[in-house]
């Protein structure tokens, strides 16, 4: 099943195809049958544990041959699968109908009408779904996003004492440092990652309609509700929702999404101010030999990276909260709304990975040009106005802030020496203004 680059309708299946292509084994049609086959089979090894009367002869040396179908799953079976299908026009009853087969092949028959035992496919999705989705973030988002942010601590400390030039409202405001304005985006990730932990990964499994009908009737005296929850949380890792209709509310995934989306909002305000201080020369972009900026202008190194992360978080976030708004809401017991919706989660997750490998890309370009911060913060004394103006206030001067904006709102340039004929001009002590005079642009940056 090879992928034509060239003719797919997705970029995440054609020009992106291999930055996302570790993201294919979770979010791909292959995927979804793959999980859904192993909730089935897993689901079956859970009733002969009970076990079941029926299933009480079923030998537990056979589960090691039966995990094989779904472990050992390949394209080739997939392929099975779909043409069972075209017949079926119904995804996980084709999976069910795929799974006898391999039964009675495997000397089982007599056992297998209790694949798929009591359930409804939205048993199957709404279990094989999240724990892709747990799946694909353990294993690809969060070692990119600890990786980016790891990155940024680096920046963060090999940058702590360097003077820079702040800007508020675009304009040239009281003096920072490069390594704490990369620790707050550090600090705006870290608070936000804290909240995955707290959001669980929800699964809906009861039949259907949710109130587990078909196993009571069948057999009354099995404590269902308990083995749900047991299977649920601790075959498959994640929480059973009770009580629920025909599907999962999807209340938490909502959440997990906007929490994603938080994540992506930072990265994307980061990507922004890279963009800006690249644009005023504050980092320089290290030249890859070959590597084109503009085909009409040859000088041009562009910050391609950030721009491009800045567009797939954008993308990324429009895809996350129409999920995050349009789950949630079912007509009734269910509709099949939510269904393409669903299929789409790797979207959004395809996207996001494009966008912090961008980022990490971009990150790993930049130079510290030290000698335009340093210019800027010479070219702009007036940026320790803030400072006198406060000390003056402390030593009681009459109207401080009033005389500073006489001095800075004038039409020539202030100097460093126009601010130190304006210090000697005022009637304060000598110790004053020398500790007035020690102030400058290159050490007024606070804590």
């Amino acid at each position: 099943m090879e992928l034509n680059n060239l003719t797919s309708i997705s970029p995440l299946d054609g020009r992106y195809r291999q930055k996302v292509d570790e993201l294919d084994k979770y979010f791909s049609e292959f995927g979804l049958i793959q999980y859904r086959l192993m909730v089935e089979i897993e689901y079956f090894i859970a009733l002969c544990e009970i076990p079941l009367p029926q299933l009480s002869d079923f030998g537990k040396e056979n589960y090691t041959a039966l995990r094989s179908i779904y472990e050992d799953f390949d394209l080739k079976e997939a392929e099975k699968v779909k043409e069972t299908e075209k017949t079926t026009n119904h995804d996980v009853k084709a999976v069910e109908y795929y799974l006898k087969e391999k039964f009675f092949r495997s000397g089982w028959g007599k056992w297998s009408e209790f694949i798929h035992f009591g359930l409804t496919s939205q048993d199957i999705n709404n279990t094989a779904i999240p724990l892709s989705l747990k799946d694909a973030l353990t294993d690809v988002y969060f070692p990119l996003l600890f990786e980016l942010r790891e990155m940024l601590a680096g920046f963060a400390e090999e940058w702590k004492e360097i003077p820079m030039l702040a800007r508020t409202h675009g304009q040239p405001a009281s003096p920072t440092r490069l390594g704490k304005e990369i620790s707050v985006f550090i600090s705006r990730i870290d608070e936000q990652s804290k909240y995955f932990g707290q959001i669980p990964y929800s699964a809906k499994f009861g039949g259907a309609t949710g109130n587990l009908n078909a196993h009571k009737v069948a057999y009354p005296d099995i404590d269902w509700v308990s083995f749900a929850g047991s299977f649920v949380s601790e075959v498959l890792g994640l929480q059973r929702s009770s009580p629920t209709t025909q599907i999962e509310h999807y209340d938490n995934l909502a959440a997990l999404f906007d929490n994603l989306r938080r994540i992506n909002v930072i990265l994307l305000d980061l990507a922004r101010d890279m963009w800006y201080y690249i644009s005023i020369d504050y980092f320089r972009q290290k030249i890859k030999k070959g590597e084109i900026g503009s085909s009409a202008m040859p000088h041009k190194v562009n910050p391609i990276d950030f721009e491009n992360s800045e567009g797939n978080l954008g993308y990324a976030n429009a895809i996350f909260e129409h999920m995050s708004m349009k789950l949630p809401v079912s007509r009734l017991q269910r509709d099949l709304s939510d269904s393409t919706v669903l299929r789409n989660i790797g979207v959004p997750v395809g996207h996001t990975v494009i966008a912090f490998n961008s980022m990490l890309k971009g990150l790993n370009k930049i130079v510290v040009n030290l000698d335009k911060i340093n210019s800027d913060l010479e070219n702009n004394w007036a940026v320790i106005a803030e400072a006198l103006q406060t000390v003056l206030r402390r030593e009681g001067f009459h109207k401080p802030y009033e005389a500073l904006l006489d001095l800075t709102r004038t039409n020539q340039k202030i100097t460093k020496e126009s601010i130190t004929g304006f210090i000697e001009n005022l009637d304060i002590s000598e110790s004053v203004k020398s500790e007035l005079k020690r102030i400058t642009p290159f050490n007024y940056t606070g804590f």
